[in-house]
């Protein structure tokens, strides 16, 4: 990420919007920006692979061989890549069903906030989830339901405050097991 042309850019946006980036409230404001952007957005240096294998880390899943793990109300937020709104009072609930080996579940939840500090659509945030839950879990049998609330609806345009999104992404035995389904719902 570039730093250095974030504080650029942020002073000459606050400039186009008439505020003086000179102000005493201002000036230190490019510089915040940036540092916020290379942390809320941390996401956006790796790809899905990348997510996987750092926090890949499974163990044995002996006597488990027929459950399903599921966690749900796990909490991340994002930013909508159409008006770089945040996308807020998100949560995520996954399932998987393991084949031999079982995530840490600290992994889980920082998959999901990994996936989310990107850019991003609520769709493909549940369908990066899926994928990098299915490479590190090594199952094809993922769930993912998200619900948030967005505030490019919530604090403009239509100025829909009570509004929330939910996507649901399936694969494996998740796309026709209603029963898989209703456990991540």
């Amino acid at each position: 990420m570039d730093i250095n042309a974030i504080e650029y850019h942020v002073r000459g946006l606050l400039e186009a919007i008439g505020e003086d980036p000179d102000r005493e409230g201002l000036k230190e404001t490019p510089e915040r920006v940036a540092r916020m952007l290379e942390e809320v957005l941390e996401g956006t240096a790796y790809s899905n692979h990348d997510i996987a294998e750092m926090f890949g880390k499974t163990f044995s899943a002996e006597g488990g061989a027929d459950s399903t793990v599921v966690m749900k109300d796990i909490t991340v937020f994002s930013y909508c890549e159409h008006h770089l709104a945040l996308m807020y009072d998100m949560t995520v609930n996954v399932a998987y069903v393991p084949r031999g080996r079982v995530l840490g579940l600290s992994k889980i939840a920082r998959i999901c906030d990994m996936a989310a500090k990107r850019l991003q659509l609520q769709e493909r945030l549940g369908s990066d989830i899926c994928e990098i839950i299915s490479e590190a879990a090594g199952t094809p049998d993922v769930g993912v339901v998200i619900r948030g609330s967005h505030s490019c609806m919530t604090a403009r345009g239509i100025r829909n405050a009570s509004a929330q999104t939910m996507t649901t992404t399936f694969a494996g035995r998740f796309k026709e097991d209603r029963h898989l389904q209703s456990l991540v719902i």
